[in-house]
C-alpha cells in the first residue's frame, strides 16, 4: 500500500470515528489488524502525519489526535517568505496584499454590527497603543490582539485561525528580514480609524480604513526594499 493511502485512511478512521483533539487512537498492533499493514509502515504513517499536526505520537503512552493547529502552514508560509525574499522577490509584500485582501472583503460584515462588549475591548486596546507609543514600548502585540478582537465578531474560529496564521508568518518574517520604520502616532490613528469605522456603521469607511493602513505598511515596506536595492 502506498504510503499517502495509507495516511488517508487513519484520517479516515479518525473522521469515521468522530475523534476530537486529544482523543487515544488504535495501539500500533490494532492499527496494522485494522489497516492489513506492517508495523514499519503503520509507523513511518504516523510520523508523517505528526509532522503535519493531524496526530501526536507520546512515546511510552502512545498516539493521540493532534491540536490539528495552523503550525504547520505558519512554517510553510514563513519559510516560502523568507525563500523568496532571499532570492529578491517581493514575497513579504506579497503576504501583506494576502492579508490585505482578506481583511477588506470582511471588516465591511463588522461595520455596525459589533456588541458594545467587543467595541469597548477595542477601546481599551486603542487606549492601550496610545500609551505604548508614548513610551516608546512596540506596538506589536497589541495590534495583534486588535485585529483579532476585531473579527471575533465574524464568529468563525476556523476564520479566525486562518487571521491569526496570516499575522503570525508575516510577523515573523518582517522581523527578521527588515526593520520596518514606523511612527507609532500614525498606527494609533489608524486603528482608531478603523474602530470608529466599524461603529459608525459606515462599511465603506471601514474598508477604507483598512486600507489605508495596510497601505501604510506598503509604503514603508517599499521603501525599505528601494533602499536595500
Amino acid at each position: 500500500m502506498a504510503a499517502r493511502d495509507l495516511q488517508e485512511r487513519i484520517k479516515k478512521l479518525i473522521v469515521d470515528q468522530r475523534l476530537p483533539s486529544g482523543a487515544p487512537l488504535p495501539t500500533e498492533p490494532e492499527l496494522m489488524r485494522l489497516l492489513g499493514v506492517s508495523r514499519n509502515s503503520v509507523r513511518e504513517a504516523l510520523k508523517a502525519l505528526q509532522a503535519v499536526g493531524i496526530v501526536e505520537i507520546r512515546h511510552g503512552f502512545g498516539t493521540y489526535v493532534g491540536a490539528m493547529s495552523f503550525a504547520p502552514m505558519i512554517e510553510g508560509l514563513a519559510f516560502r517568505t523568507v525563500a523568496g525574499h532571499r532570492r529578491g522577490e517581493d514575497s513579504l509584500l506579497q503576504l501583506l496584499e494576502l492579508r490585505e485582501a482578506v481583511e477588506t472583503g470582511l471588516v465591511s460584515r463588522l461595520a455596525g454590527r459589533l456588541p458594545e462588549a467587543d467595541l469597548a475591548a477595542l477601546d481599551a486596546l486603542v487606549d492601550r497603543m496610545d500609551r505604548e507609543a508614548a513610551e516608546g514600548a512596540g506596538l506589536a502585540e497589541t495590534d495583534r490582539a486588535f485585529h483579532a478582537t476585531l473579527y471575533r465578531g465574524l464568529d468563525n474560529v476556523l476564520l479566525g485561525e486562518v487571521l491569526e496564521a496570516f499575522w503570525d508568518a508575516f510577523h515573523r518574517v518582517q522581523r527578521d528580514l527588515v526593520d520596518l520604520p514606523q511612527d507609532p502616532r500614525v498606527t494609533c490613528r489608524q486603528h482608531r480609524e478603523i474602530l470608529d469605522a466599524v461603529r459608525s456603521g459606515d462599511s465603506l469607511r471601514a474598508e477604507r480604513a483598512i486600507r489605508d493602513h495596510f497601505g501604510n505598511i506598503r509604503t514603508r515596506l517599499s521603501l525599505v526594499a528601494a533602499a536595500n536595492r
